[in-house]
């Protein structure tokens, strides 16, 4: 296809898919993960791989297991020219997009297959595997997936590659490890996929195959604050990689902002450094990167001293959280209902004080329903409770799906007041803290939008032998850096950040430890130290 003709239809094309967006709604396409590849980035990833291959790909069978309507394709067609690509081959299991990319690539040799790429890829034969892949696979997260699909899934993929892949994992983490071997040895694959798989627990067996089963060659990070997908909060890394075992010695290219081509930072990372790295979003060090572990692996941390549990979830606040009030105004009784604490943007203090009734001193206070009785008892001994929880069945909240498996139904997940607590999201660069640390003097309890901590082992028992301590240990908690807090949490697109409790817990708590030696000695950490040794 001549060059003007191929521009052409690449206008066509981006033409065609912003009709398609806008058919479908963005909650339509998060739960199936279209997001298109931008054109500008596709034609930087092509170029890119056509400048570290060089001559190594004399011919290319191109391949393409999440096509859309072809973009990568496109920009194969641009950078590498239509006399190099043998053979093309895209898959995809829309099949209004599959129109789309008939209608556009026939002509230019693409092969259009309808079909879900995980289903079909064990049998999928044609004259020689592709050595090269290019791929922005479906942003698909777990709890989109059916318990049956993931584990079709994972036994697919342990069966192809030898990997068992965690459950949380998402569908791009199968697609990249199915496609890889897939396609030939010593071919080359870029792939377009989410940042958190080099920070969270199910993105391990993703990394391991990284470093042991190809040459990886370059790890971009794109940063946070520019969204690649308008409408995906996501925050994207391009993954490069020869189909080939690393050599020794081997380092990688972790770069980070601006663009693959024009990176704002690099930096080498040998392989072994790697294996032994928890976190990738730390490569590579820079202060625009503002990503760093907290602890080393000996340290004292806040799990050592804290337990930490996420609040709870009631599966509709608007339901179940009222004013105090409007419960009292209904007649609720006293005995059915918990102070709660409101969202985070609406808490404007970070010491929460108490009224006698152990309600936080702010406006307005707020009430959770939480009430074990059986339905019929409640009926008889609290007739306006049970009238307004029979409202619940007309918006279908009643058989939602936490609420659902819950017995009785308005019964709360149980959880103590917590005398600190964590936000659980927020933004923050630089010195600017993403998270905020609450003491909580209250009977409060909180909703999932914040992690509770609960002081354990030497920690509990010296606040309750010296309850003013507690000011020390919540001006400690309030020391911890930004850094700190965005190196052991995730990033999403936007630069919106979240820590789950186990991230909260990795952050180091020496400074505790210097204000209070002995707790080292009675720390979790020390006591298993202690029982090796024995």
């Amino acid at each position: 296809m001549p060059a003007n003709d191929a521009n052409l239809v690449e206008l066509q094309r981006q033409a065609l898919q912003v009709a398609f967006d806008a058919r479908t709604s963005t909650a339509e396409r998060n739960r199936c993960g279209q997001f298109a590849t931008p054109y500008p980035v596709a034609v930087e990833i092509a170029r890119y791989v056509s400048h570290i291959a060089r001559d190594r790909l004399p011919t290319i069978r191109f391949a393409d297991p999440a096509l859309g309507s072809g973009g990568f394709f496109s920009a194969a067609l641009a950078v590498f020219g239509a006399e190099r690509i043998t053979s093309a081959v895209g898959v995809e299991i829309d099949p209004a997009l599959c129109d789309v990319a008939r209608t556009l690539w026939d002509s230019s040799g693409l092969e259009v297959v309808h079909g879900d790429f995980t289903r079909i890829v064990d049998r999928f034969h044609r004259s020689g595997a592709p050595n090269l892949i290019l791929a922005n696979p479906p942003y698909v997260r777990h709890h989109h997936l059916s318990f049956e699909e993931k584990e079709l899934l994972r036994a697919l993929t342990l069966r192809m590659t030898g990997v068992n892949v965690h459950g949380l994992a998402g569908l791009y983490v199968y697609f990249v490890l199915l496609a890889t071997a897939w396609m030939a040895d010593d071919g080359y694959a870029a792939w377009l996929i989410p940042s958190e798989f080099m920070d969270v627990n199910y993105g391990a067996a993703l990394k391991r195959y990284l470093t042991d089963h190809v040459t990886l060659i370059r790890v971009h990070r794109f940063d946070p604050a520019d969204v690649q997908f308008g409408d995906a909060l996501v925050s994207s890394t391009v993954l490069v990689f020869q189909k080939t075992p690393p050599p020794p010695a081997h380092t990688v290219e972790f770069t980070f902002g601006g663009t693959l081509l024009s990176p704002l930072v690099s930096d080498r990372i040998a392989l072994q450094q790697l294996r032994d790295s928890r976190k990738w979003t730390v490569y590579p060090r820079h202060p625009r990167n503002d990503r760093c572990l907290s602890s080393a692996g000996d340290d004292v941390t806040l799990g050592d001293l804290f337990r930490i549990r996420r609040g709870i979830a009631t599966g509709n606040n608007r339901f179940f959280i009222l004013e105090r009030r409007e419960a009292e105004r209904r007649g609720f009784p006293h005995g059915c209902l918990r102070p709660i604490l409101p969202a985070p943007r609406f808490l404007k203090t970070t010491v929460v004080e108490a009224d006698q009734d152990g309600y936080p001193l702010i406006e307005p206070q707020l009430c959770v329903i939480d009430c074990d009785l059986p339905e019929p008892a409640l009926r008889v001994q609290f007739p306006t409770l049970w009238e307004y929880l029979q409202t619940a069945e007309t918006p279908g909240i009643r058989h939602g799906y936490l609420i659902d498996r819950r017995t009785p139904w308005y019964r709360q997940e149980q959880r103590d007041p917590a005398p600190f607590l964590c936000t659980y999201m927020g933004r923050g660069v630089g010195m600017q803290r993403p998270f905020r640390f609450i003491w909580n003097q209250s009977r409060a309890i909180a909703t999932n939008l914040y992690l509770m901590l609960y002081p354990k082992g030497g920690l509990a028992r010296l606040l309750q032998q010296r309850p003013d301590a507690a000011a020390d240990v919540f001006a400690l908690l309030s020391q911890v850096t930004g850094d700190e807090l965005r190196g052991e949490g995730r990033v999403y697109g936007g630069g919106l950040h979240k820590i789950e409790p186990g991230e909260l817990a990795r952050i180091s708590a020496s400074a505790f430890i210097d204000r209070w030696p002995e707790l080292r000695a009675t720390s979790h950490r020390q006591h298993a130290l202690f029982e090796d040794v024995g």
